[in-house]
């Protein structure tokens, strides 16, 4: 079994993670999560879940010297395209500074495995669908460009010292939930992803955005294959890969999808394209199943289906309206 820091509790894939006998520890400011949600990771991963410890970050690296870490998943960051338009700064620092002093902490503690998680918002609006991994990258928002940054980054350390093993999976739209209904998304404040506004509200085709979304589930597989690959793959190198279906689905494609789903009329209206945004595009994953052995295996209709029952089982989302205790369900 190995250590791995994470940097996110995204929950899902610390269950995966924790299925395959790995000891995690979660590191997070909870700046735009909450304890409760690793309460029910450790609930849902039965006999497992004692392999989970969590800390809660406050600025320093004091872990480094009690955890020996093998690897690291890096899933923390600001990642809003529209709000990175209006505060550049912000992410910049937090992204790229944040990294950087991760980065130079797994050096100083010799740990030189890394899962990064990038986006499909460094291919900008490409001429090319489906987007390939060796396709120019041009980003369009100042959060695009913060992944760039940070992949270059990583491939110049992989060049400085071949000892480093470093996975770039660049995600597309993750939607959906885990299958219990106990543990979801519930971001702070204003949601900034299709799906949370369509729970709670219940120039392409049709005139919607067309982006390729994958159930939350595939993209925990994927991190597991990938960290499995840095322990196994000697060569593994800096390696990038595309974590999608490989189908494009317009928003109001989704929309249709998640009313099935919930038996409820979304209500909706056409506005102008969030700055930033491209109008279409989705993965080719190609290389992935080809070199990973990953491929997604659910569809729209599971996606919108597990979305639904954790919003039906989490009308407040994790904060409890009552002493109730869903993790004792």
């Amino acid at each position: 079994m190995a250590n791995i820091v994470n940097g996110f509790s995204f929950s899902g894939r610390t269950i995966l993670l924790l299925e395959k006998g790995y000891k995690v520890v979660i590191i997070d400011n909870l700046s735009n999560a909450v304890e409760e949600a690793v309460k029910r990771v450790v609930h849902l991963a039965g006999k497992n879940g004692s392999n989970l410890s969590f800390y809660q970050y406050q600025g320093d690296s004091h872990i480094w010297h009690h955890i020996k870490f093998n690897a690291v998943i890096h899933f923390a960051g600001f990642k809003a395209v529209g709000e990175s338009v209006k505060k550049p700064l912000e992410y910049y620092y937090n992204n790229l500074v944040g990294t950087l002093n991760l980065l130079s902490v797994m050096v100083k503690h010799l740990c030189k495995k890394l899962v990064f998680s990038s986006s499909a918002t460094v291919y900008g609006q490409s001429k090319i669908v489906p987007c390939r991994e060796d396709l120019p990258m041009e980003a369009l928002n100042p959060y695009g460009q913060s992944k760039i940054f940070i992949e270059q980054m990583c491939c110049d350390i992989c060049t400085a010292d071949p000892e480093w093993r470093i996975m770039l999976l660049r995600y597309f739209n993750p939607v959906g939930a885990y299958p219990s209904g106990l543990i979801g998304e519930d971001p702070c404040g204003i949601p900034n992803n299709l799906m949370p506004i369509l729970q709670q509200v219940a120039p392409t085709r049709d005139g919607t955005g067309i982006r390729d979304y994958i159930h939350i589930m595939d993209l925990a597989e994927g991190h597991a294959v990938a960290l499995h690959k840095l322990f196994s793959d000697g060569d593994a190198g800096c390696a990038v890969y595309n974590l999608g279906t490989g189908k494009g689905v317009s928003v109001l494609e989704m929309i249709a999808a998640f009313e099935n789903a919930s038996g409820k009329k979304i209500p909706y209206k056409f506005v102008a394209r969030r700055p930033g945004d491209c109008s279409e595009i989705y993965a080719s994953t190609k290389k992935a199943e080809q070199e990973l052995g990953w491929k997604s295996k659910y569809g729209l209709e599971e996606m919108c289906r597990d979305q639904w029952t954790w919003i039906m089982k989490n009308p407040w989302g994790y904060t409890l309206p009552s002493t109730a205790n869903p993790s004792q369900e």
